[in-house]
């Protein structure tokens, strides 16, 4: 269930543009001529952004897989939940049963209706959050239910154009832009510099996710560290990770477990905290679904996994969720501030 021969051949084209990436270069021409053809038809007004009635910020990447999209988001909720403004969030819901349905969640809903992220990001920021491939239909469904809401935090969706957005995040990891190439010959989910559709806000504010900037672009940094481990029944009852039952875990013969877009970040902060382990990647969005190690393992997964295995179906087996910790550095919330005050008529709380 690791990451397949071909995705870690795509990732060294990327990385190092080399002779697959540039064969690759008439497919990458092909996108690039999508998405032109995708600009010009909401240029000509052909197509259009649908209005919403709150600002909406969206947070993405530019890059595919695994920059810290969600660790933005959670630190985003927890910026605004501080600063008193009553966000939600829409989503996708990437690899649940029925992609197509719009779904407000709610209390007792699995991972595999909802989305492992989505819902993860209603049990940690305790926030509203909807789901739908159609983000609009989402937002609508998600302010009629919370019609309290002051902003809507887009998880993803950058190239959701149909989305009116009045405040882009874009988070980047040490990958920075890779070979700047489009997809497949690179890992570009869209052109550099491409514009926000009509009506939306050109701003942006750019987060660097491992501490240091990989990009010529200006922004702010953020760094990334383990908080702790928890027993699975204690997280699912809401119960803090606590560093020190995670150093209790050194000494353990363990397997480490993590369905991630790159696994191996997260096997470098065990290994950073003195952890001895077997490393199994799985792939991102993995259903866990029959249990991919036996039972008898002493196991620590990541809160990304920990959603989609419920406690009382695991008797017997041992394992610990390890949470991850995303600060952005105090300026970063000095500029959202900032960006608060410019699309909320009364500004933000500052109780």
């Amino acid at each position: 269930m690791t990451r397949s021969p071909l995705e870690d051949r795509l990732q060294r084209a990327w990385r190092d543009d080399d002779r697959l990436a540039h064969l690759l270069r008439p497919l990458a021409a092909l996108h690039g001529a999508v998405i032109g053809l995708r600009v010009m038809l909401y240029r000509l007004g052909l197509k259009k952004s649908a209005p919403l009635p709150v600002p909406v910020v969206v947070v993405g990447n530019w890059v595919v897989g695994g920059a810290g999209k969600t660790p933005t988001t959670l630190a985003l909720l927890d910026t605004l939940r501080r600063l008193g403004v009553r966000a939600g969030v829409i989503s996708r819901g990437y690899g649940r049963k029925e992609e197509d349905r719009v779904c407000v969640l709610a209390d007792g809903d699995r991972a595999e209706d909802v989305g492992d992220e989505p819902l993860l990001i209603k049990l940690r920021a305790s926030v509203p959050v909807a789901v739908g491939r159609d983000r609009i239909a989402a937002a609508r469904a998600l302010l009629a239910a919370h019609p309290d809401l002051q902003v809507l935090v887009s998880d993803d969706g950058l190239q959701h154009w149909r989305l009116p957005r009045q405040l882009s995040i874009l988070v980047f990891d040490e990958r920075g832009l890779g070979n700047g190439r489009l997809l497949p010959a690179g890992p570009l989910r869209q052109a550099r510099g491409l514009p926000p559709p009509p009506g939306s806000s050109p701003d942006a504010l750019v987060l660097y996710s491992t501490g240091r900037p990989s990009t010529a672009l200006p922004g702010f940094v953020g760094t990334r560290h383990l908080a702790g481990a928890v027993a699975l029944a204690d997280w699912w009852r809401g119960e803090p990770c606590r560093l020190d039952r995670l150093h209790a875990l050194r000494g353990k013969p363990l397997l480490a477990a993590a369905g991630l877009a790159r696994p191996q970040r997260f096997f470098d902060m065990l290994g950073e905290q003195g952890l001895s382990f077997r490393a199994l990647a799985l792939p991102d969005h993995a259903t866990l679904d029959p249990l991919p190690w036996a039972r008898t393992d002493e196991v620590v997964i990541t809160e990304k996994d920990a959603v989609k295995l419920r406690p009382e179906a695991l008797q017997g087996c041992r394992i610990w969720v390890v949470a991850l910790d995303f600060r952005p550095e105090p300026a970063f919330e000095e500029a959202l501030q900032r960006e608060l005050r410019r699309l909320l008529p009364h500004g933000p709380s500052t109780d």
